[in-house]
């Protein structure tokens, strides 16, 4: 079978620098460059879209960065991107989950585990969370420790506080 193509460009965020992936019109990664788990996430979206990288810019990229600028000089709470999530069918309900928590709110792990109906997955949530590709529009940075803590982000827990701040979650 022949490779198919995920146009990709980099973003420079004022939290740190992104990677963006457009797969046939839909943004499939929207991810922190230099996280630690970088070659993990991009072979798993290269394995699931049997595709390969090329740095191109598209009209999706292009919109994609518009409102990324939006959202971070305040003036966009959402996104209206079409977006293509990569993984298995427990990260895309954890994903689809995390797109319900509004701007500026915040939830547990254990309350997110709770919203998919699976309580007791609390670890398997926060991985799934941890997987996720799609950072900023698929607001992950929302979800914090039950005791109000912030932990682990793939940006890092400084780009997690400044988003949050960002979202007027945090003074």
């Amino acid at each position: 079978m022949q490779k198919r193509q995920i146009n990709i460009q980099y973003f420079e965020t004022p939290f740190g620098e992104l990677i963006l992936g457009d797969f046939e019109n839909r943004l499939c990664l929207c991810d922190w460059r230099y996280r630690k788990t970088r070659n993990v996430i991009d072979l798993r979206i290269k394995t699931g879209l049997t595709a390969d990288y090329a740095e191109q810019n598209t009209p999706l990229i292009t919109t994609t960065i518009e409102q990324l600028e939006e959202y971070f000089s305040k003036k966009r709470t959402t996104f209206e991107i079409p977006i293509l999530l990569i993984g298995t069918e427990f990260q895309k309900e954890v994903w689809t989950e995390l797109m319900q928590i509004p701007y500026s709110k915040t939830i547990s792990y254990s309350e997110l585990s709770k919203r998919i109906n699976n309580p007791k997955a609390v670890r398997a949530v926060a991985s799934a969370n941890g997987a996720n590709a799609i950072s900023i529009i698929i607001p992950c940075h929302r979800v914090i420790g039950k005791n109000n803590q912030l932990t682990g982000y793939a940006g890092g827990i400084a780009a997690k506080e400044q988003l949050l701040k960002l979202e007027n979650k945090y003074p």
